[in-house]
């Protein structure tokens, strides 16, 4: 039986209480008054700041002003528009620290989720290899409800607190002058988004609560019939999850940019979630069996578990390609303005996340024997996870705050308090049953694993 260290949990605790510090600065250093606002766009100006378009508005400003008693209704609509823009830029710096938390809750969560359904798979395709690892599988996924309900907290807080800081198509004056999200307001509505939310976490909290009830039931039984029963609700999970697993990535993330769709998303949020909660498998068994708890996972474990993470990186590669090139031949002006706005504000980590999850998984996992070594997987395997949390940043940042991102405080405390928060729920549920599944029927296969 695992035990949960006082120093671990100590350092979780921590992690969580700097990360909530962090994100309460955050979110009191967002609320900028329309003339810090105006005098920080004069200051990029006069020092070129790279904000191209508002650096123009902010240059043309004192023209805007200087006009008005000369030049009646033509300066009138300059003062309009630059009052305008400055809003508009008072909004984006406000939604940062919002769009920062959600982005790291979305992140954990895709974790936990990737991890439940990489085991339903498991058990449904009777897999001889695996079964060592469940109980590691099955500590990730609780954390599953608590991080689920967290997004869609935020998602649903950021409309009703924060006056639409994520989602435009909350905003009742933004859809009554858009005829194209009006006419997609019978899905995107806020107690559609919240009912389906709900029906979401609920599926795949009842999958997890009956898998694991099975699952320890069977180190008791005297015969395989929980067993049965944890195939069959896995079979019918997996049909379940594949739906709602594309649906929630259209409500949770697509929607975000609602001018904008892509019939790829939902394989393609798949493939980041599945890649990202394989490689935290990999790092909690590295771990684990460093702290001599899980003396029956061998190096030919850990080698399948790294192969995975390489294939999935180039899985994830083929989407992001096939996405990226379909929409950019086509040139279609609805579907391009993804790619151009980040390619023009954000190709640094645009670029960069590409590097993280392809370029440096193929050379560094390639290698058979590279991913027996526990050092160059833990190595590998935190690269690959920055890589899908920026993959998950240039997702939503772009629509949500424009050209006013950074990696800074907001960013790295929400990273932080979803971080000690998963810790803490993961290794809390990994104490309260056996790390190995005794009466699993391929436990032994599974312990004599050789490749």
């Amino acid at each position: 039986m695992y035990t949960f260290s006082n120093k671990l949990k100590t350092f979780s605790f921590i992690l969580m209480i700097l990360g909530a510090l962090g994100v309460g600065y955050g979110f009191m250093t967002s609320h900028k008054s329309f003339e810090e606002v105006e005098h920080l766009l004069a200051e990029e100006s006069h020092h070129g700041g790279g904000h191209g378009e508002e650096v123009a508005h902010a240059e043309a400003s004192h023209g805007a002003h200087a006009a008005v008693e000369t030049h009646g209704d033509d300066a009138h609509s300059e003062v309009d528009e630059h009052t305008k823009h400055i809003e508009h830029v008072q909004h984006q710096i406000a939604n940062r620290p919002w769009s920062a938390l959600y982005v790291a809750a979305f992140f954990f969560m895709m974790i936990a989720l990737g991890v439940l359904a990489f085991y339903a798979i498991q058990i449904a395709s009777q897999a001889g290899w695996s079964p060592v690892l469940f109980r590691v599988m099955e500590g990730m996924t609780a954390y599953l409800l608590p991080g689920a309900l967290i997004v869609l907290g935020i998602a649903a807080a950021s409309h009703f607190i924060g006056h639409n800081n994520i989602f435009i198509w909350m905003d009742p004056e933004v859809v009554a002058h858009d005829k194209l999200i009006q006419g997609k307001s019978g899905w995107l509505n806020i107690w559609g988004f919240i009912i389906r939310g709900l029906i979401f976490i609920g599926g795949w909290s009842l999958y997890r609560h009956f898998s694991r009830k099975f699952s320890i039931a069977q180190d008791t039984a005297e015969d395989k019939s929980n067993f049965k029963k944890s195939f069959r609700i896995s079979a019918a999970f997996l049909v379940f999850f594949i739906y709602t697993e594309s649906m929630m990535s259209w409500d949770w993330i697509m929607s975000v940019d609602p001018h904008w769709f892509s019939t790829l998303f939902g394989w393609y949020v798949f493939a980041s979630m599945f890649v990202s909660g394989i490689t935290v498998i990999a790092l909690i068994t590295i771990y684990l069996k460093s702290r001599n708890y899980l003396e029956f996972v061998n190096e030919n474990h850990l080698h399948d578990v790294a192969k995975f993470m390489f294939a999935f990186s180039i899985f994830w590669t083929y989407l992001w390609f096939s996405q990226f090139m379909l929409i950019w031949y086509s040139n279609i002006p609805e579907e391009v303005t993804y790619f151009v706005t980040r390619f023009q504000d954000y190709k640094l980590p645009f670029l960069g996340m590409v590097v993280m999850n392809f370029v440096f998984p193929i050379l560094m996992l390639m290698n058979a024997d590279y991913k027996r070594i526990p050092w160059f997987v833990v190595m590998a395997g935190l690269v690959i996870l920055f890589g899908h949390y920026i993959d998950i940043f240039n997702m939503i940042m772009p629509a949500t705050v424009g050209d006013r991102w950074f990696i800074g405080i907001p960013e790295i405390s929400s990273v932080l308090l979803f971080a000690g928060l998963f810790i803490f729920i993961v290794f809390t549920a990994l104490t309260k049953a056996p790390l190995l599944v005794k009466g699993y029927p391929f436990r032994k296969e599974s312990e004599e694993f050789h490749y």
